[in-house]
């Protein structure tokens, strides 16, 4: 039996029945690590010499549960995810494929810094992959202690959270982690997201009561280090509970999204709803709810933008992938693309 202490559940047990004979796969662990094709396995949540095993093959996150065929030292199986945070891969060029930066995880925490100007365009996209990924989205303000204007970024951010939770928390003093273990009671697993040089490490090093991950000396003048992550890891809390920690990364890419984008724009799909005509551009139409509330104040003119960026975006991403399909089912069927087919790379 998996170990429940590593946050194994129902839903990751039915999927480990649908292999069939489950038993005879081996019992699941779960990853706690990727490096250059190699994943650390916990099986269970006190392990001192977790297994490393090879991913050839195998399309495996950090959170992810599966099985290992120990015979060739490889991951044979991966469970069904309960939920996962993905974005566009940013090495691929013009490519469209996933990255899954966490899986199986509860609660999403966005970490922003209080010490920087307030990134509400960040802030949006992070929400809508936070939101298709199944887990609870929150937001963490970190720096308190060193920020010159709170209020003013707090402001800023929360207009755009989506009625998402917003914690204002130090990894320095300690003040406003509470909620955030909180969140984990239960053995639930929560992963923290950012840009470099919010603060995450230091975060992450209060809440799981050691200083596993590194970061950098700490500048005399501002007391400002620099995230120094360079690996997706999964770790203890001190209460119980997992933490998922992540690299800063710089590009939010969309990748196809459930229902995220109208949850993270829930005000003005609201306004959308309310206009004179169903077929609204939302542009000069008269009776338009949307232009209505911009023209008042009521609704920020770039924040309309960035919802127009997003739809504009994810629409070419849904091309991208339904014509590298038709590709792959015309070569499946045995006929090749033609050089003057428009779907030809």
């Amino acid at each position: 039996m998996p170990d429940l202490l590593l946050g194994w559940d129902e839903h990751l047990d039915a999927a480990w029945q649908e292999l069939g004979q489950p038993g005879a796969h081996g019992t699941p662990g779960r990853v706690s690590r990727i490096d250059r094709g190699w994943s650390t396995i916990l099986r269970h949540a006190t392990d001192v010499e977790p297994l490393r095993v090879r991913n050839i093959g195998a399309d495996v996150a950090v959170g992810d549960w599966v099985v290992v065929d120990e015979a060739i030292e490889r991951v044979a199986h991966v469970i069904g995810r309960r939920s996962a945070f993905v974005r566009r891969a940013s090495h691929e060029g013009d490519r469209a494929e996933a990255d899954v930066l966490a899986a199986n995880i509860d609660v999403v925490f966005l970490v922003h810094a209080l010490t920087a100007p307030p990134n509400q365009r960040r802030l949006e996209r992070e929400l809508v992959l936070a939101f298709d990924s199944g887990a609870q989205p929150e937001i963490v303000l970190t720096k308190p202690d060193i920020a010159d204007d709170i209020e003013t970024t707090v402001v800023e951010l929360r207009a755009v959270a989506a009625g998402v939770p917003v914690h204002i928390a130090s990894g320095i003093t300690g003040v406003g982690l509470e909620p955030i273990r909180a969140a984990a009671v239960g053995g639930r697993t929560l992963a923290f997201f950012g840009a470099s040089g919010v603060g995450k490490s230091t975060l992450v090093n209060s809440l799981i009561g050691s200083h596993e991950m590194a970061t950098s000396e700490v500048r005399e003048h501002d007391q400002r280090g620099r995230h120094t992550t360079v690996a997706t890891q999964l770790l203890p809390l001190a209460d119980g509970g997992w933490l998922i920690d992540t690299p800063g990364f710089r590009a939010v890419s969309l990748w196809l999204s459930g229902r995220g984008i109208e949850r993270a724009f829930i005000d003005v799909f609201d306004l959308m709803d309310d206009c004179r005509f169903r077929d609204c551009k939302h542009d000069q139409e008269p009776g338009c709810a949307v232009q209505a509330a911009i023209s008042v104040g009521e609704l920020d003119p770039l924040r309309f933008a960035s919802l127009r960026r997003l739809v504009a975006e994810e629409a070419a991403l849904e091309e991208e992938q339904a014509r590298r399909q038709r590709i792959a089912d015309r070569r499946k069927g045995g006929r090749e693309p033609l050089d003057d087919d428009p779907d030809v790379e």
